[in-house]
């Protein structure tokens, strides 16, 4: 299995949020970076063409619920970052932001790697991901602000739903998955995911 690379680069720099933006818009697409709460660089490998894919079945549900009810939130994709209220930069698989709080930043911060925590993120396991990170991730998420979480783990065929305040649920095969109260009527099909 390919593993992220964790770099820690203290010994010889700690980077500012601006430097650490500059150093991961300036990789080649095939290099993603996120940063942990601790200030290390970690190198994630890029997903494989069916993973991509079904990445994209998800996206492409979640943009078009976004579209319908635009006065709620925004959607983005893999290739957003946020600066988390612990310092790390993450990249769920799929995100979605309330209005209120995209809104309340800044136009310089919306250029960049935005300050603040996702409501709802999606996470997709690819077959080479170990799902001891993925879940460290989700609840790192959810400790900083998330409100609905899922990790969906093709391998196993389950999905983790990962509420705040609340343990973390596991479904085995489900055919769908409500966005509760946090996207209102949205239904993922993941029949186009499996």
């Amino acid at each position: 299995m390919n593993e992220p690379i964790a770099l820690n680069l203290s010994a010889v720099i700690q980077l500012t949020d601006e430097q650490f933006y500059t150093l991961a818009v300036s990789q080649p697409d095939r290099i993603k970076l996120e940063r942990n709460s601790n200030g290390e660089i970690i190198v994630l490998t890029p997903h494989g063409a069916e993973t991509s894919n079904r990445n994209g079945r998800l996206l492409a549900q979640l943009f078009v619920w976004t579209d319908q009810n635009e006065d709620l939130g925004l959607a983005f994709d893999s290739d957003t970052q946020f600066k988390l209220p612990n310092g790390a930069n993450r990249s769920p698989d799929a995100a979605w932001v309330r209005r209120e709080a995209w809104d309340a930043l800044s136009d310089k911060e919306r250029q960049v790697f935005p300050s603040l925590c996702p409501d709802f993120v999606v996470e997709l396991r690819s077959p080479s991901a170990r799902l001891k990170p993925l879940q460290d991730k989700m609840q790192e998420y959810m400790d900083n602000g998330a409100r609905l979480g899922w990790l969906i783990n093709r391998q196993d065929r389950q999905v983790e739903i990962y509420r705040a305040g609340q343990p973390k649920q596991v479904l085995n095969f489900p055919q769908n998955l409500s966005g509760e109260d946090v996207l209102p009527g949205f239904v993922l099909d993941l029949t186009k995911i499996w």
